[in-house]
Formats: C-alpha cells, structure tokens, sequence
C-alpha cells in the first residue's frame, strides 16, 4: 500500500455533468515557449539559454583572440621543456617485492590456535655463575613465530619473569652485508635476513642456537608428535634425559678423636659448620634422676704408696657417666679431691668407630676398671648396689649380681647378730630411742654431719663385718670430733660394743647422720 495505512486528499477529475476537468495543464503556447529553452541544472529552477552571439567572458579576454582582433599576427605556439620528476609521476610504480603465491590467510585461517611445544634446556654452565635451567619453546603455525619462556621450579630464587624471548619471527640466517652492520641499531626486516626458522628446524634430541643462546631440545607434547608425523612421517621421539647426575658420593673420613670432650659431641663438628648437641634419652634421665651406684676401687700400681689409695667410684644411672672422688686423709701427703669429673669411660679395645663404654654390668667385686691409662679394682660397693641390681635383676648377669650377694653376706649376717644381740640385752627400742636422742642433743648444738664418716668406718672394715676394734674406732671418733665423753654417746657406744674389743658402728653411724 503506498499510502502505508495513511490518507491522502483526492482532488475531483470530473464535474458537473460529469465533464473531465483539467488541472494545472499547460497551454499550447507555454509548452512552445518551453521547448526552447535549454535547462542548465539538473535540479533548480531552469535558467534560459544565452543567445547565438554569447562570447563567454575567458574567450573574450584571451590575449591571443585580442590580438589578432587588432591585426597582429603571433609566433606558433612552441613546446614545454621535457620535465623528468612529472614523466615519472605520470608512469606506474614499480613493484620491487615478487608477488608471492604463499597464501598467509590461509595459514592463519588453517593454523590458528595450533602451537607446537617443546621442552628445551639452556647450558650456561661455561659461563660464571651460570646453570642448566629449563626453558619452553613455542612455535605458533599461523605466523611462523617463536616464543621462549622460563620454567620456573619452587623456591628457585628467580624473580617471576617468565617470557625470555617474546614472540616474533627469528632469523636462521642473515644476508653477507649483515657482517658489518651494526646489529645494536638494526631493525629487522626481509631484505637483512636471508633464511628464518621454520617447523623443520625444531627437531627432538637436537640443538637449536636462537638468538645467539643454544637450546637442547630434549622432548615435545602429545599434538607436537601428531603433527610432525602427519606432516614429515617423523614416529622417533626419544624422550632424552637431562636431569643432573647425582655426584659421586664422597666417603666421609672420620678423623682420629683427639680426646678433648665427649666423642658423640666432638664427632658434631665433622658433619656440620654450626653442629648441634647429641640427642639425649630424656625418658631414661628421668627414670634414672638422682640414682647412683658406689663403688669403692683401688689404684693398681706398681707404687705401694699409690696402692694404699682409696676412691669413691660413682656410676650415674642417668647418663652412664663415671666419676671418680678420692676422700681426704690427714697426713697422707696425697691431697684429696676430685680424681675424675662425669664423664663416659670406654672398655678397653674399644674404637671411635664403634665405642663401647662401661655398665654397671662390667663392674662387679673384684673386677678391674681402666680410666683412661689407669687401673683401678673394685673392693667393695655401697648396700643400694645390690638393693638396686636386686630389684632390676632382669637387667643384670646372674654373675654380677651373685659376686655382690657373696660380698655383703658376712656383712649382713654380722649385721644381723648385732641386732638380735642388742635385742636380746637392752631391746631394739631403747637402741632406737637412745639414738633419737642423740641426733637431738646434736641438732641443739648445731653439729654439722660429715658425708665422707661412713665411708671412712666402712674403709677401716677390712672384712667387712661391721665391727671395728676399739682403737680404731676412737681413733676415727677423735679424727671426725666426735663427742665421744658425752653421757648419751657413751651410752651409745655401750650399746654398740660386741664382745671386749668390737664395736658395731653402723647404728653408731646412723646416729650422726642428722
């Protein structure tokens, strides 16, 4: 519909009488008129038609139609001179590139988004400071361009720059003229390169120098295998390894220890710049805190004024240290002290490779203990000994334990008749109370206990009966100040004796052990 759904006013074509009317139509002398006017614009209001006679006003002015209006006749006109730049504008260009018959937008249009991966490994091991790093090798087959970016590994040290070569088109090789130029300033372009790189340079199991770095291409992708197989029938892919050979391990020598400090702390110093203590066992330290087994030894020397030495041999249940303490004696010379401080004692024979170090297995009545170079023999042990090993006996040889049942049974079965004798005179009691007193009458004076008393009566005690004679009994009480003429302690010393000449000091003892 022309009128797109919009009316339109309809002027009358016909009148009364049903006669035609005419509308705006032009006479026959308005169209004659008309008909010889010449119209001058395609659109506007017509113009008329210049007379026969018009001369145009370019015509009119002309100096050459003016001059031989007025009868002067003119020289032929002559020619331009030849101009070479306007001939040369007038010819074609000249195209200095051959037209290719390569069509790029079909490669692109056909390889886009189909990259080929490689993995590649660059040596700089020539170089100071230089490594094998990994790199990958990227090779876009819709534009022939090459990218290289950077493996980073955990914790490498390298700062997060992966892309080494971004992606652009590497030349294989330059034209002669390129030896000389100044590569610094030089941009790149068809006319300097005279080969670039194509898919057939990248090959598994070869190298490939880009941009002067020399890369080893040691294995490629699943799509990069189908497609050199599809395109060149290339099947050998030989994954290369390249991973770093694990050096030779170098033995460790152990140095010869050279005696100063403990072996496990010294041996520290030999695996590490900065070494670290010795791992303890906390768990036995703590079972074993406070526990300590005595012994007294002998020197063995062929000196019988070294024989006549006695010493306290501790053994530490903690630490399986040994120290080794020799009580004072007045007028013996010999200045009393510690002979040996904690530490462990190896057993004869033993290596710095394999060292065995003393038990309280080893050290039994009789046995023969070597500190470093000296030898000392064990003559006689404290009672918590064998109450120890008595009540760990799963722990301990049978023979160990039995020499020390076989040395303190005299000693025990004296104790024994000192006590039903003392209970069958004056009673267990009495004994008990007297000593009570004792202690008491002592801590009101202030009286300092001796801890080397005992050790000293148990010395004396050759036989280790637990009686001494009287001469040296007082003579220990007189070397040890003790009250000997007070009325308590000589009622204690009654209690004590044994027969005319013996006197058991153990109850004695026990009454100054405040």
């Amino acid at each position: 519909d022309p009128t797109n759904g919009f009316a339109y006013s309809r002027l009358p074509t016909v009148g009364i009488g049903r006669e035609r009317l005419y509308v705006n139509q032009l006479s026959q002398a308005e169209l004659d008129e008309l008909s010889n006017k010449r119209p001058t614009l395609t659109y506007g209001q017509a113009k008329q038609a210049p007379p026969s006679d018009f001369i145009p006003a370019h015509v009119a002015f002309d100096k050459k139609v003016f001059l031989e209006s007025q009868g002067i006749e003119l020289n032929p006109p002559e020619k331009m001179i030849f101009d070479p730049y306007t001939e040369l504008r007038k010819m074609p260009m000249r195209m200095y590139v051959t037209p290719s018959s390569f069509d790029q937008l079909k490669q692109f249009l056909t390889f886009d988004r189909q990259v080929l991966r490689f993995y590649a490994m660059w040596d700089d091991t020539e170089n100071m400071f230089g490594e094998n790093r990994p790199f990958l090798i990227h090779y876009y087959l819709a534009d022939d361009t090459v990218e290289v970016r950077e493996l980073h590994e955990r914790n490498d040290g390298r700062d997060p720059f992966p892309v080494l070569i971004r992606r652009q088109r590497l030349p294989k090789s330059f034209v002669d003229k390129m030896k000389t130029f100044p590569r610094c300033v030089l941009e790149i372009s068809n006319q300097e390169v005279l080969e670039w790189y194509t898919v057939k340079d990248f090959a598994v199991g070869k190298p490939i120098t880009l941009l002067g770095r020399s890369f080893f291409i040691y294995d490629c992708d699943e799509f990069t295998r189908q497609f050199y197989h599809e395109k060149f029938g290339i099947t050998d892919f030989q994954l290369v390894d390249v991973k770093k050979k694990a050096p030779e391990e170098v033995p460790q020598i152990i140095p010869p220890y050279n005696g100063y400090g403990f072996l496990e702390d010294s041996l520290q110093n030999c695996f590490s710049l900065l070494p670290q203590p010795p791992r303890k066992n906390f768990i036995k330290m703590l079972e074993n805190d406070h526990k300590v087994l005595r012994y007294q030894v002998a020197l063995e020397s062929p000196n019988p004024e070294e024989r006549k030495r006695r010493f306290i041999l501790s053994y530490f249940l903690s630490t399986d240290m040994i120290s080794i303490y020799e009580p004072p004696v007045r007028n013996s010379g010999i200045i009393g002290g510690k002979y040996l401080g904690k530490t462990k004692v190896p057993k004869p024979g033993s290596t710095t490779d394999n060292p065995v170090y003393y038990e309280p297995a080893d050290l039994t009545i009789g046995a023969t203990v070597e500190v470093f170079g000296h030898r000392f023999i064990i003559s006689d042990a404290d009672e918590y000994v064998l109450n120890y090993m008595e009540s760990n006996a799963e722990s301990f040889p049978a023979t160990t334990l039995q020499s020390l049942r076989d040395h303190f049974a005299p000693r025990r079965t004296a104790v024994q008749a000192a006590e039903s004798q003392s209970a069958a005179g004056t009673g267990r009691q009495e004994l008990e109370e007297l000593v009570r007193q004792v202690q008491e009458q002592l801590k009101h004076h202030n009286y300092l206990s001796n801890s080397s008393m005992r050790e000293a009566f148990l010395h004396h005690d050759k036989d280790g009966s637990g009686f001494l004679n009287k001469a040296e009994f007082f003579a220990l009480c007189n070397r040890f100040n003790l009250p000997v003429s007070d009325a308590l302690v000589n009622k204690l010393i009654s209690l004590c004796s044994h027969g005319e000449n013996q006197i058991s000091y153990h109850d004695f003892i026990r009454a100054f052990s405040c």
